[in-house]
């Protein structure tokens, strides 16, 4: 497998381990960057900045010309979703991509035994139900849930940063039935636009 270190050869395509590599490489070269001083370093950083307002301008355009089943497939890959959201150019709203991500988690969640529901938005802060079932072995008791818990708050996070945090919900108690899971095709589009090209940067 290629590390982020080696060069990439022209024409072949990156795995997704890959790509998550060189992200992190990007992330620890960039910190490194803003910590030294000097006017190379400077100038280092602005190209970064003026390539990334570029790039952000390039996806724009070609969401512009993309059809609708097009645009629908470009924001259901990870990559690209995430690129959008980078780039403030997504065309969908902050909570339908959160619900896709809560989505996207549930079969895993299922597997260890519990579950995770979208309950909804309120401000800015995402509402997920998260239970936990009695066969998911090893993966039970409170640190299990723990991590469950987080890898919620991180993937609804990274798909909808625009939001402040996400908070788990009570289960129902008494006579009242909980709300059932909200199926992604029924959020409400709030928000959405067409993409914002011009504006990002």
């Amino acid at each position: 497998m290629t590390d982020a270190g080696q060069h990439h050869t022209p024409g072949t395509r990156l795995g997704d381990p890959e790509v998550e590599a060189r992200l992190a490489r990007i992330d620890e070269l960039l910190a490194g960057l803003e910590s030294a001083p000097g006017p190379t370093v400077r100038a280092a950083l602005e190209a970064v900045r003026l390539l990334t307002e570029v790039h952000g301008e390039a996806l724009a355009r070609v969401l512009e010309q993309a059809d609708a089943a097009l645009a629908r497939r470009l924001t259901e890959d990870e990559l690209l979703g995430h690129l959008l959201v980078l780039h403030a150019i997504h065309p969908e709203s902050a909570e339908r991509r959160a619900v896709r991500a809560v989505e996207r988690l549930r079969p895993a969640v299922r597997e260890r035994g519990g579950d995770v529901e979208w309950a909804g938005l309120e401000g800015q802060v995402a509402r997920v139900r998260l239970t936990s079932g009695g066969g998911c072995g090893s993966g039970c008791g409170a640190s299990g849930a723990a991590d469950v818990a987080e890898a919620v708050r991180e993937a609804v996070l990274a798909a909808a940063p625009e939001l402040a945090a996400v908070e788990p919900v009570p289960a129902a108690t008494g006579g009242r039935t909980a709300p059932a899971f909200v199926p992604l095709g029924t959020v409400t589009r709030r928000g959405a636009g067409a993409p914002r090209g011009r504006e990002a940067g």
